[in-house]
């Protein structure tokens, strides 16, 4: 090292001193955080009975079930499998539908531009956190218990859960939206509906239609997880051929599904770009 850069390094060290002479505990947060990761990833393998044996035996009962299921045959429940993936489908719509239409006037209410006061605000943040936080498959467990077996609970499951993911992220996108176009509405005279109708929703509706399409294709496949525990639709296929270990007929329902889902994905891709536009879909 040249004295001139010896100079400037002095130089750099003299005027920043936090950056050359860090304090022992600033130097040892990484190391310590990454060890105590390390540590709780070991300890979970232990304490959950991780064995490399089980694993290799898993492995190798999987190969033979996946050898069982081919080829994929229906037999002859193809119009009973095609009926209980309609059903699926409609669960997704109809849950996604209820969900969306609820959700909005809701997610007015929790959004700060709408409802400045944060004492009116909050509870009802609160309140849709509380909804979000439990699982779909938990809000279908509990309405079989209600209204009992069948598509209907599902379709309130996924309602019930859906509302609350959903009044988060339209609140989120009522809080972003251009204050200027509201601002103009309100000068030329408009009241506080004329702002939600010609100043907000021009500019949030293509987020909230982009918003609803991915939920329908994600609720497709919760659809399917909900029907296994009694909810109806094509889950409940799949879990009574599981039981009676019928694999082709098994592997011939997950191909209907991931069928279904890669169509769902394909068009509401091609109607995410009619409605929002080439950039927000790639």
């Amino acid at each position: 090292m040249t004295k001139r850069s010896m100079l400037e390094t002095d130089g750099l060290r003299a005027r920043y001193p936090d950056v050359f002479n860090r304090p022992v505990s600033s130097r040892l947060a990484w190391p310590s955080m990454l060890a105590g990761a390390l540590a709780i990833f070991v300890f979970g393998l232990i304490h959950l009975g991780f064995s490399p044996i089980r694993m290799l035996n898993g492995i190798h009962q999987l190969g033979w079930i996946s050898l069982m299921m081919l080829p994929p045959n229906p037999g002859a429940s193809l119009p009973l499998y095609l009926r209980a993936l309609g059903e699926t489908l409609s669960i997704a719509l109809l849950g996604t539908t209820l969900a969306a239409v609820f959700a909005f006037p809701v997610s007015l209410l929790a959004a700060k531009n709408i409802v400045p006061s944060n004492f009116f605000r909050f509870p009802i943040r609160r309140f849709l956190d509380t909804i979000r936080g439990v699982d779909t498959l938990i809000w279908a467990l509990v309405w079989i218990n209600v209204v009992g077996l069948g598509p209907f609970a599902g379709v309130l499951a996924i309602a019930l859960s859906d509302f609350g993911a959903l009044g988060k992220l339209f609140s989120e996108a009522i809080e972003g939206a251009d204050r200027k176009q509201v601002e103009g509405i309100r000068a030329s005279g408009g009241n506080a509906l004329h702002e939600i109708r010609f100043g907000l929703m021009p500019q949030v509706f293509p987020v909230i239609a982009g918003q609803m399409l991915y939920f329908f294709e994600s609720n497709t496949r919760s659809a399917t997880i909900i029907g296994i525990v009694g909810a109806g639709g094509i889950g409940l296929q799949l879990a009574e051929q599981i039981r009676v270990l019928e694999w082709q007929k098994v592997s011939f329902l997950i191909l209907m599904i991931l069928i279904a889902v890669a169509m769902i994905d394909w068009i509401s891709g091609k109607l995410r770009f009619a409605i929002i536009g080439p950039r927000a879909v790639a």
